[in-house]
């Protein structure tokens, strides 16, 4: 590391300007502030000094943990958002994002928000006001998204199932062909639920129909098989801070041809300046050039940019196997203890999200008050309509290895003990 004299004899050949943009010229003479402005309150100043996080393992639905490297690469050097050496990092992860979803032939970028902001873009963009969605509603994101499309002046057709089940291909099919919907919307992993959604098949129908196949995989993309070609799927979006292990804040989206020209052929315009995917496509080169549309969030794109690079390098393969093994190794433990999955069928159980069903007579929430407060480790109860009647543990990126899920059966072995549900 230079000292401040190493540094200074470094700058001594910029320029007076230069020297004082990078603050090695003296300081200015201070200047007094116009008498005539109000008087500077101090009541909320603040805060001081360097913050301070307590360290958690997060098992729960998401954010897991996030790699090392990926927050390492955050506290790199900022580049403007309109400078080439950052439409590179750019371009990265766009390549990236096309590995994760498994297509030569689509559209990728992020979006700048969490995987709600992901869940609107496509609502947004896909939906004109009057147009049909049927909306495969088996947990708290179908309930979400017919909100969404409510919202944006969509005919809502909720497609309803009980939590802890997926929907048939049978069911999708009649509900396809009698509504003849512009789109239909499945959530690949439910993480309210803990249900994993079948797509095989249903892209197919879909375009025989003329409907577009929206689908959720927010807490799926990275930890279980994906394919957007082949397996026509139209539009999707994802989340950054679950199976790739980057903070939250970036929205992987992908996007075919077909979903393109008819974002690009709409008769309305979109009812989002933010969202609007016209715009936001223009910045990400969709369209053969880049246009400034927003402040891209630099940092947050370096991180992904990481997440992204640690998937290649491990193999899409190996990282669908690695989560698949810890969620066997959960499982093994989980049962040894007496304990059952909320989502009876095994072919339905989503392996990155789990839910425990709560034996009678078992105070959940001690459970995971007892893991936060001895483990400092993060157990999540339930959501919506699971709510109060399991636990949800997630084995997402960083997080599904197996001194991770070790502590997690050690964490449900003590909570039950304390209960005397076991010996």
């Amino acid at each position: 590391m230079l000292r401040v004299g190493a540094w200074r004899r470094a700058l001594s050949g910029l320029t007076k300007a230069q020297e004082r943009a990078f603050g090695t010229a003296a300081t200015a003479p201070a200047q007094g502030l116009d008498a005539s402005l109000p008087e500077i309150s101090e009541n909320h100043k603040g805060p001081v000094g360097v913050l301070q996080v307590p360290s958690r393992l997060l098992m729960g639905p998401g954010p897991a943990n996030a790699y090392p490297r990926v927050l390492a690469a955050q506290s790199l050097p900022l580049l403007g958002h309109m400078h080439p050496p950052f439409f590179k990092i750019m371009d990265e992860i766009q390549e990236g994002l096309k590995y994760l979803f498994q297509t030569d032939l689509g559209n990728t970028l992020l979006i700048s928000g969490t995987g709600h902001a992901g869940m609107e873009a496509c609502i947004a963009n896909c939906i004109e006001p009057g147009e049909k969605i049927v909306v495969g509603n088996n947990g708290i994101w179908g309930m979400r998204v017919a909100d969404l499309a409510e919202r944006y002046g969509g005919d809502v057709i909720e497609l309803k199932q009980a939590p802890g089940k997926s929907f048939s291909y049978k069911e999708l099919k009649a509900a396809i062909e009698k509504n003849k919907p512009a789109a239909l919307f499945l959530c690949q992993g439910e993480s309210s639920t803990g249900v994993y959604q079948n797509l095989e098949g249903i892209g197919e129908l879909c375009k025989k129909n003329g409907t577009l196949l929206i689908v959720d995989t927010v807490c799926s993309l990275g930890g279980v098989p994906f394919f957007a070609d082949a397996w026509g799927i139209d539009c999707s979006y994802s989340g950054s801070q679950k199976c790739l292990s980057a903070p939250p804040g970036a929205a992987p989206l992908y996007l075919n041809q077909r979903t393109l020209e008819k974002i690009q052929n709409r008769k309305t315009k979109v009812a989002t300046y933010n969202l609007d995917l016209n715009l936001v496509g223009d910045y990400w080169g969709l369209f053969g050039k880049r246009w400034y549309h927003h402040t891209g969030m630099v940092s947050t794109w370096y991180a992904m940019r990481e997440a992204l690079a640690i998937s290649s390098e491990e193999g899409l393969k190996e990282q669908w196997q690695r989560h698949e093994n810890m969620h066997h190794m959960l499982w093994d433990g989980l049962k040894s203890m007496g304990l059952k999955s909320f989502v009876k069928n095994d072919s339905e159980r989503l392996i990155t999200v789990n839910t425990i069903t709560v034996p009678e007579g078992v105070d959940w929430a001690a459970v995971i008050k007892n893991a936060m407060d001895k483990y400092s480790l993060e157990i999540s109860g339930g959501l919506g309509g699971t709510a109060g009647k399991v636990w949800r543990v997630g084995l997402m990126g960083y997080n599904a290895q197996p001194a991770k899920v070790e502590l997690v059966l050690a964490a449900f072995r003590d909570g039950l003990k304390q209960q005397g549900k076991l010996k």
